[in-house]
């Protein structure tokens, strides 16, 4: 559904990009704990810091200002962020003091290696993933090597088709690197999309390409995204984009971060009026499944694992 439109002044905008978080959170009953110079509020058991009209969630490392963090945490679109934190009153905000703009840089694709030789022997020897399955995304440009530090890179497109989103993963010696290109948009991390009504949810692309691994039948005709950490943003935005898409499944990781994710996420659906499947692994994630040689039993013909809460 399109955003309704509202005339805002250019100083309302600022007015309410420039909100006291705290002051605003406060307010409403919320707990919110100093710490330093900063405070701290909980996004479920996840931790997020605030300071003044900025805030930064330390899981899913994203941040943003108070109309930001109001469209992320309340689930409201633009013009009813900024009503919402206008209020009655421009006047009656607590307002943040002033702080200096953040710059950031443009996002850009780390540059590729020659071959994937590195690549393919993490994600097919140590990773245990289905060798048709890498080889499908990478044939479509959505996993390659870096060229410097050799990482497994996996792209995520918007709906044009241009790269939007970068998740890094070492594969050098144990490296346990792992992290986004610098302006990433969580909104198309990486992500396919099919025909069918369904869409699966992960928090990495190795766990999504784990789970496809496992239940690999027909698996082209879903859709399937992973957040690149426990954020929405890419489900919802795969929602816009597909009309097709009615029928969601929450496959987060088999822990608090992850269950609270589920939690989250599932209530968020359920108050726009989508109902939320969730899949859990037997183990911690659907790595370990894939490599302890854990396999759900289908539900059905579509080859979905059956549903533990």
């Amino acid at each position: 559904m399109a955003e309704k439109y509202i005339h805002f002044t250019a100083e309302q905008k600022l007015r309410a990009r420039q909100t006291d978080i705290v002051s605003m959170l406060e307010s409403r009953g919320e707990a919110v704990k100093r710490s330093g110079k900063e405070y701290e509020w909980r996004d479920g058991s996840q931790k997020v810091t605030i300071r003044g009209n900025l805030w930064f969630h330390q899981y899913e490392r994203e941040g943003g200002d108070a109309v930001d963090f109001v469209r992320r945490f309340y689930g409201l679109d633009y013009p009813q962020a900024v009503t919402f934190l206008l209020g009655d009153s421009v006047a009656s905000l607590p307002v943040a003091p002033k702080s200096e703009p953040k710059k950031t840089k443009p996002f850009e694709l780390p540059e590729r290696n020659s071959d994937m030789h590195r690549v393919y022997a993490y994600l097919l020897k140590k990773r245990g993933l289905d060798r048709d399955v890498v080889h499908n995304f990478a044939h479509k440009g959505m996993i390659y090597e870096s060229g410097k530090y050799h990482n497994a890179v996996f792209v995520g497109f918007d709906r044009d088709g241009i790269p939007r989103h970068a998740n890094m993963r070492g594969t050098v010696g144990n490296s346990d690197f792992k992290g986004n290109a610098d302006s990433s948009m969580p909104e198309y991390s990486f992500h396919i999309s099919g025909e069918s009504d369904r869409i699966y949810l992960f928090e990495s692309p190795i766990d999504m390409l784990s789970f496809i691994s496992l239940h690999k039948d027909g698996w082209e005709k879903h859709s399937y995204a992973a957040a690149c950490c426990v954020s929405d943003r890419v489900l919802f935005q795969m929602l816009e984009d597909n009309k097709n898409l009615s029928e969601v499944y929450l496959c987060m990781d088999n822990d608090e971060a992850g269950r609270s994710a589920n939690k989250r996420i599932s209530q968020k659906l359920s108050d726009r009026g989508i109902k939320a499947n969730v899949l859990v692994p037997i183990n911690k994630d659907w790595n370990e499944d894939l490599l302890s040689g854990v396999k759900t039993e289908s539900e059905d013909e579509n080859n979905c694992p059956e549903l533990r809460f």
